[in-house]
């Protein structure tokens, strides 16, 4: 049962008419993995947050630096020089007090991907470094948990919602290794990108069906453009293909 505070404050989402009582009632009982605690994690967390999804862990070692703070919204001037997840869980206590929020300081590895995802409803990728994104992958896989990509660049952007076993995994299409240079990146880029993997994972937990699954959009904000591909699964695949 949702208290009058709560009912008041959801609303307005209620009374779409594909997400109702029933499915308010989903989030406050859903578990989201966000993997990462920078840019794209941003939105995404602070979208879900407000919408009363019941449970957040947002995972990420880093600490937040003057760098960040064009793009990474859910961190502020004072809080330079505090680990990221300590800084977001101040944020989205702040949103939504209803809200439970787990923060861990750790990088995510082969070693500790899936004992950190594990419990997860579903997981969003909102990383920055290749290893780390296929590590994140493998766990989803293996556990056949849903996993939601996100990535940026200057004014672009690509989302996908991953589906084990059933779609493609992020291993036939994204490359497992890539130059260190530093990525280009305009702060409302993240904040598109992110709404969407923030939408993508409402959609999910709600039961909603979404042409994004097993698909990849990319959005390109300088021609203010979207275009959407299927993913195939790569044959031989080490990840999703056949043993």
């Amino acid at each position: 049962m949702f208290s009058s505070d709560e009912l008041q404050r959801y609303n307005r989402q209620i009374i779409i008419e594909e997400w109702g009582i029933k499915g308010q009632e989903k989030l406050a009982n859903s578990r989201v993995f966000i993997a990462g605690g920078g840019g794209l994690a941003s939105p995404v967390a602070m979208y879900l947050a407000a919408a009363g999804v019941g449970t957040i862990t947002i995972c990420d070692n880093d600490i937040v630096d003057i760098s960040n703070l064009n793009r990474q919204i859910i961190h502020n001037e004072k809080r330079i020089g505090l680990n990221k997840a300590d800084s977001a869980y101040a944020t989205l206590s702040s949103i939504n007090h209803h809200v439970n929020i787990h923060i861990i300081k750790e990088k995510i590895k082969a070693g500790n991907a899936a004992t950190l995802t594990g419990n997860s409803d579903i997981i969003i990728d909102c990383l920055d470094n290749f290893p780390s994104r296929h590590d994140l992958n493998k766990a989803s896989v293996k556990l056949s948990i849903p996993l939601i990509h996100g990535g940026v660049s200057g004014f672009s952007g690509q989302v996908s919602l991953l589906v084990p076993p059933e779609t493609a995994c992020l291993s036939c299409f994204l490359p497992s290794k890539t130059d260190r240079k530093k990525i280009p990146i305009y702060g409302a880029t993240v904040g598109v990108i992110g709404s969407l993997q923030a939408t993508e994972a409402i959609k999910f937990i709600l039961g909603i069906p979404t042409p994004l699954k097993g698909k990849i959009l990319f959005w390109d904000g300088m021609a203010m453009k979207f275009d959407s591909f299927k993913l195939k699964k790569k044959a031989g695949c080490k990840v999703c293909g056949k043993k």
